[in-house]
């Protein structure tokens, strides 16, 4: 048991620590771990740490050593078996058991538990802050997955939208250049049939004109000759 915190003595956080030793928050638990390990005795409150002005002194010693951690940490324990047994018989926790070490005047008791409430206070009131920012922490980040999520769809669908408008113009496309070639193709053939029923026209008319040609030849012909036999009875 802890007797060598003063009354009022003021309690520090692990993060207090680490800002005031200039160490970071996990060394702070490890040097803790390495104290206890080796006999050192903290203040709790349940698995929590407390921390007082002399067990920032004994992780200012362990930060600035030399030697092994655990050799260190040994000296100091030592030192505090030796400042326990030497100090007088304060309490600062309140067993519930044994009366006989309760403070025996109403004030001292008073203090002992006006110190234990504002601890319990600040504990809580940390704890609810780290509970908000947790809670703030997690809806930030729902947020971002939210709109990550927002966003990856909008620019999936936009990227849907755009190649289906591309198919549906390339297909267009090729619809009307179906469309255009079969029209030209209708339009060759039905010049060909013109083309090939005007000469057919052509030949018809080529060839009754010269039946008409040779008829007419032949009707000349014929008067010739009959005017021909006239003069010659004529000129006999």
């Amino acid at each position: 048991m802890r007797r060598d915190i003063q009354l009022n003595e003021r309690a520090f956080s692990s993060k207090e620590v680490a800002e005031e030793v200039g160490i970071a928050t996990p060394t702070v638990r490890k040097y803790g771990q390495i104290l206890e390990r080796n006999g050192y005795e903290f203040l709790k409150d349940g698995d929590r740490r407390i921390f007082v002005q002399s067990d920032i002194g004994a992780l200012i010693a362990l930060r600035d050593t030399d030697k092994p951690l655990d050799d260190t940490a040994k000296d100091l324990v030592y030192q505090q078996k030796e400042r326990l047994e030497g100090s007088y018989e304060t309490e600062v926790a309140i067993p519930d058991t044994y009366e006989e070490n309760l403070p025996q005047d109403p004030n001292q008791l008073k203090e002992v538990l006006m110190f234990l409430v504002n601890e319990l206070a600040a504990t809580r009131e940390m704890n609810v802050q780290l509970t908000n920012d947790m809670s703030e922490l997690k809806t930030k980040v729902s947020r971002l997955q939210q709109d990550h999520h927002v966003i990856s769809s909008s620019i999936g669908n936009s990227a849907q939208r755009t190649n289906t408008k591309i198919e549906q113009l390339t297909e267009q496309q090729n619809n009307h250049y179906e469309t255009l070639l079969q029209q030209e193709k209708q339009k060759s053939e039905l010049l060909q049939k013109e083309i090939q029923n005007m000469r057919v026209e052509q030949k018809i008319e080529w060839t009754s004109q010269n039946e008409f040609n040779k008829r007419l030849e032949e009707a000349i012909q014929k008067r010739s000759e009959k005017w021909w036999g006239l003069f010659s009875i004529f000129r006999k």
